[in-house]
């Protein structure tokens, strides 16, 4: 029996995740669950997974969801405290890692250090604290799984290869909505337009960050430091099918990549029951004929500025990606909001990069720091531009 806690269960990966432990009601046994404000959707999990506790971020939420389930026995706890409490609940085995931003970093070393195993699908955590993360994943003797689909292909088309036969890691993108369009056409693309994904279902944040390429950006970064490899070693190519999850090249020249529809549930599910194979009910499964052909071709770098920005910021390290992050955090929300356009995203990324004086080994007080400094500067320079 898998004993699992869920952080961020009423986001897009939490709620994929439920499905898996619906299914699997016989092998997964829900422990804790985080969400932020979605007191409503939080109250309908816990009366059908009955978990030891739960945690809503917002404090108001955490009393409404109180009273809805006061007929229950279930603890509620609220903010940092809380989540905390719930990713290091003693009964659990491992822990989904699927809160959006940099909000995950502190719980999941927390999770850590209590021993848990970790399904990881918060790409921030290693993309600003890589350094802390893996070594410490490593004294603790705990799995570090990776939840994206890119990185589970990743991950399985390494299983039994020796790391010194590595040549490359090729990580394939979609290309997003705005595959082939030039930046003179993206100008007044709205927060609407950039989230009809032609292939995958995720959450809001993640969707722009794919239609911008910066969340290949955020996976070539975190690949670095799941696979001990360089980031001259990694490398992005856009295929437009999403059939090839990704690919790892060897030094004799043989190229093994993991293939399947796109559906979010396969990754989470080879997680949390590695290293078995578990059944899936699925709606189709892949079928070569109807597919009929593969295409592959190469980013456009110069339309989508914020992938070369990533990858200089991955090479640069230290607190660097932390600052490449946080600014794109901001500019997506702001995004959303319709505050600000398409191409401004890159821009704004680029102005906190360039501002930002780099620390080469950050502690994560220095990352969290980091994170702030980064969004007080980028908010003196809207008003300014105002």
């Amino acid at each position: 029996m898998k004993n699992i806690a869920i952080l961020g269960s009423t986001g897009s990966i939490g709620l994929q995740t439920l499905e898996i432990a619906r299914e699997h009601k016989e092998k997964i046994n829900i422990r804790a669950l985080v969400a932020h404000s979605s007191v409503e959707l939080m109250e309908e999990q816990v009366r059908e997974f009955m978990p030891k506790m739960v945690c809503m971020y917002d404090e108001e939420a955490a009393r409404l969801l109180r009273d809805r389930i006061k007929d229950l026995p279930v603890r509620v706890e609220s903010g940092m405290d809380g989540v905390i409490a719930c990713a290091t609940e003693k009964s659990t085995d491992t822990v989904v890692a699927a809160l959006v931003g940099m909000i995950g970093i502190l719980p999941t070393i927390e999770a850590i250090k209590a021993g848990k195993n970790i399904a990881l699908a918060n790409k921030e955590t290693l993309v600003t604290a890589g350094h802390i993360i893996m070594p410490l994943s490593r004294q603790m003797n705990v799995e570090l799984l990776p939840v994206d689909s890119e990185h589970s292909a990743i991950f399985q088309s390494l299983n039994g290869e020796k790391k010194e036969n590595i040549h490359k890691i090729i990580l394939t993108a979609s290309g997003g909505p705005f595959r082939g369009q030039k930046k003179d056409e993206l100008k007044f693309k709205t927060a609407q337009d950039a989230l009809r994904h032609p292939n995958w279902r995720m959450g809001p944040k993640i969707t722009i960050d794919s239609a911008t390429l910066i969340n290949k950006a955020l996976e070539v970064m975190e690949a670095k430091w799941l696979f001990d490899i360089s980031m001259s070693a990694i490398k992005v190519l856009v295929h437009p099918q999403s059939i090839i999850h990704s690919m790892v090249e060897y030094i004799d020249g043989s190229i093994i990549a993991q293939l399947g529809l796109p559906d979010m549930r396969l990754p989470i599910q080879y997680a949390l029951f590695y290293p078995d194979r578990k059944q899936m009910v699925l709606g189709e499964r892949l079928d070569f004929v109807k597919l009929s052909k593969l295409t592959f071709e190469e980013p456009d770098m110069d339309t989508f500025t914020g992938l070369k920005l990533g990858i200089k910021a991955g090479e640069l390290g230290g607190s660097m990606p932390t600052v490449f992050n946080a600014a794109n955090e901001w500019a997506v929300a702001k995004y959303l909001d319709g505050k600000i356009g398409f191409l401004e995203i890159p821009e704004i990324i680029n102005e906190a990069m360039d501002n930002h004086k780099l620390i080469e080994s950050p502690s994560l007080k220095e990352i969290l720091n980091t994170e702030q400094e980064t969004y007080d500067f980028i908010e003196s320079i809207v008003r300014n531009h105002k």
